[in-house]
């Protein structure tokens, strides 16, 4: 398991990516796409356990219709088989499809917005989806509605977001409907405010929870198959360019999961982004 995740961190080195390259690595965030900007990600993102890890290499393609409206696209593959219990926050085996709209973006003063963004999306359940030795999944898919606030500036971030996924019955069978929310603290200090020919490097803190109900299986819930997580943790994004790199760990503050799921220690997450503009600027 550690060398096959070794060897997907160096297959994914060259590669880019962005709507982590926006801002922090797990919790929600409010910017978008600028006009016409498509953004590429490549992220690997891990979930170590006491009965051993799993990661899921995630590439995403979003695309800004206008600079308060973006779609995203995102393709994940998943190393390693270890039940978990549902996530929203770290890419799994699901696809998606996530359009977000920022519907608010108020400049109190130079330098300093108020932006609030709402989500919608369709989640796809993957061919490496559900949890075959616990319970019998179906591929039904389900819809994603959520929304971030917050305030930025050129120094200090603040969000507040959630979302929530449902999915659909199917022959009796269902997925859990899934409740995550973050809380977002960003910090940029003024010396490492650099011009696009150098790294421009902020740190963030990010407290994120997720929340399931049980798996349904033939109209009955499954035992033991709820879950409510909260995770704690550091992380640093940094810009050179049109590419970004982020990266980061969280670690657990409350569990309160079923007997079938073991005991997540820590998070982790790498994300290389490339940003293209229509017209050549530089971010």
């Amino acid at each position: 398991m550690r060398l096959a995740v070794a060897l997907l961190v160096l297959l994914g080195l060259p590669s880019f990516a962005a709507a982590a390259g926006h801002g922090p690595v797990f919790g929600l965030a409010t910017p978008t796409n600028s006009q016409g900007e498509w953004s590429f990600d490549e992220g690997i993102f891990g979930r170590n356990t006491s009965l051993g890890s799993q990661a899921s290499v995630r590439s995403l393609i979003a695309y800004g219709f206008t600079p308060h409206l973006t779609l995203s696209l995102t393709l994940p593959a998943v190393v390693g088989n270890t039940p978990l219990p549902p996530t929203r926050i770290q890419p799994g085996a699901d696809f998606d499809s996530t359009l977000a709209w920022r519907f608010q973006h108020r400049a109190t003063k130079v330098g300093t917005r108020i932006e609030s963004t709402a989500f919608a999306g369709l989640v796809v359940p993957g061919p490496q989806s559900g949890l075959p030795e616990i319970a019998h999944t179906t591929n039904a898919p389900g819809t994603m509605f959520g929304a971030v606030t917050g305030i930025a500036s050129r120094s200090h971030y603040l969000w507040l977001g959630s979302t929530f996924t449902n999915f659909y019955e199917r022959d009796g069978d269902r997925r859990p409907d899934v409740l995550d929310y973050s809380l977002v603290y960003g910090y940029r200090p003024s010396k490492w405010r650099r011009p696009p020919d150098k790294w421009d490097w902020r740190v963030f803190g990010e407290l994120v929870g997720e929340r399931s109900n049980r798996f349904r299986q033939a109209n009955a819930p499954v035992a033991n198959t709820e879950a409510h997580q909260v995770f704690l943790g550091p992380t640093a994004l940094g810009i050179f360019h049109n590419y970004t790199v982020s990266f980061g760990a969280q670690f657990p503050v409350y569990q309160k999961i079923g007997s079938v799921f073991p005991k997540e220690h820590v998070r982790f997450a790498v994300n290389f982004s490339y940003l293209l503009f229509q017209h050549g600027h530089s971010h």
